[in-house]
């Protein structure tokens, strides 16, 4: 069962009026959320709603031009060496894995700059393989794996830190059933431990199964918040992302 953080606790990610413009195309207006620890939480909507550039303004790739992000109430670091010092982890879309090394070497990249004996950092790696069944597979290059594992290598490198918050971009894209499933049952082990888990999909029955939250955005505004049940009766939700007609 998932365990979240009580109301009156500090968000580990609270994103506060966020506006973002690519030249005169303002692609975020005034977007807010937040996602506490234990919790996961999923931005969904069209092609071109703003779920990419509100997750890459989490991860400073992108600068707000209004607006803030924290970390555990504090202002989001703007490096990605100083996100991982603020336990924030993420996979990318295009995996970004480094073929020619193996599963193993892959997983152990974020833990270099742990201070830590290489034998621990190992041990810290093998567990993470072992905890996503990747264990055989780990002097494996990760470039001749099929590509349900190079995703599973992929989350593990991000779960390999032990994060307070994950960013998970379409981890569920180019899946098949079963591997759905099996990472469904890994976010919800991940956020069942009290990690907070931000997801950008597309695959709505992955999203509804698995989120506690789901921020709907559409040109760039958030159109809907809640829970999955309140937010698929929603109807601007069925008119702008399911394709339904809203009612009356």
């Amino acid at each position: 069962m998932t365990t979240t953080s009580p109301p009156d606790a500090v968000p580990r990610l609270e994103v506060s009026g966020l506006e973002v413009a690519f030249g005169g195309l303002t692609a975020l207006d005034d977007v807010s959320f937040t996602v506490g620890d234990g919790e996961t939480v999923a931005l969904i909507g069209p092609n071109g709603a703003g779920k990419t550039t509100a997750f890459n303004a989490v991860c400073a790739l992108v600068r707000p031009r209004k607006g803030t992000v924290r970390i555990a109430g504090r202002p989001a670091p703007s490096s990605a060496t100083g996100l991982l010092a603020a336990g924030v982890s993420r996979t990318l879309q295009g995996l970004g894995l480094f073929e020619r090394m193996s599963v193993l070497e892959n997983v152990l990249v974020p833990l270099s700059s742990l201070r830590a004996p290489a034998a621990e950092r190992a041990e810290k790696a093998r567990e993470v393989l072992a905890r996503l069944e990747l264990a055989p597979l780990a002097a494996r290059p990760a470039g001749t794996l099929p590509y349900p594992e190079r995703k599973r290598v992929a989350l593990a490198r991000a779960l390999a830190t032990a994060p307070g918050l994950l960013l998970l971009d379409e981890p569920a894209g180019g899946l098949g059933a079963a591997d759905i499933e099996s990472l469904a049952a890994t976010v919800r082990e991940v956020s069942g431990g009290g990690c907070a888990v931000l997801l950008v999909e597309h695959h709505v029955d992955f999203v509804m199964d698995i989120a506690d939250r789901v921020v709907v955005l559409d040109f760039g505004r958030v159109i809907a918040s809640g829970t999955p049940d309140e937010v698929r009766g929603d109807p601007a939700v069925e008119a702008a992302y399911l394709g339904l007609e809203a009612s009356s």
